[in-house]
């Protein structure tokens, strides 16, 4: 029979305390808190339960900056958006002194226990996530052991607790679609990224009110959702060019799926801006390189990036943030691919 007794006092909890009131080793108690993986899960619970129960905070003695590293985690590593936010991430990173360790999570936006105890070994000085978040206890392990962690989040849907880096994606869907619109078009069709994420549909809300500003309605078969993939945008566009009504404007949820767009139009024997204007999200460098020069809306993941490594460094320093949240303003950029619609 195990024991568990409440720690009494008003000192601050110890792992000989956690110990003795789990009923375990101190060496079982600094297994788990070292995520060790040779500790049976339920006594793991145990020792979890009473870390959190007495809120055990664990002092670490970090090593110097140039000797550390920080976690950079990715739900998935598929594309130049992905390398943009890398890119933001050494500069401070180098400049810090301080090591990258990447990592992706196969598209999933939750990382599996395996990796959080992989990063309990290592202790670095951080976790950036990107795109993906933990869960309530995995967030707790982290803060018993000092590791701080910041998302980069284009959903602003994090917790108000929790450090975040975004950007303003209803703006940008509005910026966008204002464009097209003060151009002249009136039938716009939108594709968005997949429709479970938060900044595909704040995209496509801002979609909506620019319309509803114009007065304009919004035909329901001219707005998708799909991955923010090119092959996406090849798809939807196929599809909504095909039609003998089609769409004379087309805003795409990423740059990416608006290369897709822009070869289905290609194929169509569509010209781009004559005959169809396209305009995409993100401003990836190859933006400013397809021909036609694709208008898009910047979104400063550079920046987003290196604002949340800075702010993953000044936590490990044990500085407060002034604000938990930061939200990086989003603009148009006008090159080629969009002009007024035909006469027709």
């Amino acid at each position: 029979m195990t024991r568990s007794r409440r720690i009494v006092g008003s000192g601050a909890a110890t792992i000989a305390t956690i110990a003795d009131e789990v009923g375990v080793s101190l060496t079982t108690v600094s297994k788990v808190l070292n995520g060790r993986s040779d500790v049976a899960p339920e006594t793991r619970a145990r020792v979890e339960a009473s870390l959190e129960r007495n809120r055990y905070r664990r002092r670490v003695k970090r090593q110097p900056a140039a000797a550390s590293q920080i976690d950079l985690v990715f739900h998935e590593v598929d594309s130049g958006w992905a390398t943009e936010i890398i890119r933001g991430v050494d500069a401070v990173a180098e400049a810090a002194k301080v090591d990258v360790v990447l990592s992706q999570l196969g598209g999933s936006h939750r990382p599996p226990q395996r990796w959080l105890d992989g990063v309990l070994l290592r202790q670095p000085l951080g976790v950036l996530l990107v795109l993906c978040n933990l869960t309530e206890p995995q967030s707790q392990q982290l803060q018993r052991r000092s590791i701080p962690f910041v998302v980069v989040d284009t959903d602003s849907a994090t917790s108000a607790s929790v450090p975040t880096v975004g950007s303003n994606n209803y703006n940008g869907g509005l910026l966008a679609t204002r464009h097209l619109l003060e151009l002249g078009h009136r039938r716009i069709a939108c594709i968005s990224g997949p429709d479970d994420m938060l900044c595909s549909r704040a995209r496509t809300a801002g979609f909506r009110s620019a319309h509803d500003e114009a007065g304009i309605p919004v035909e329901p078969g001219l707005v998708r959702y799909g991955m923010f993939a090119a092959h996406a945008g090849y798809q939807h566009g196929m599809e909504l060019l095909s039609r003998p009504d089609r769409p004379t404007a087309i805003f795409a949820g990423s740059d990416m799926q608006a290369l897709g767009v822009l070869r289905a139009a290609r194929q169509l024997g569509l010209a781009v801006p004559t005959d169809l204007s396209v305009i995409g999200y993100d401003n990836l460098p190859v933006a400013a390189w397809v021909g036609p020069a694709l208008t898009t809306i910047n979104q400063p993941l550079r920046d987003m990036a290196g604002t949340a490594a800075q702010m993953l460094l000044d936590l490990a320093r044990g500085a407060a943030l002034p604000t938990s949240r930061i939200d990086l303003v989003t603009e148009l950029v006008v090159r080629e691919s969009t002009a007024p619609p035909p006469p027709w």
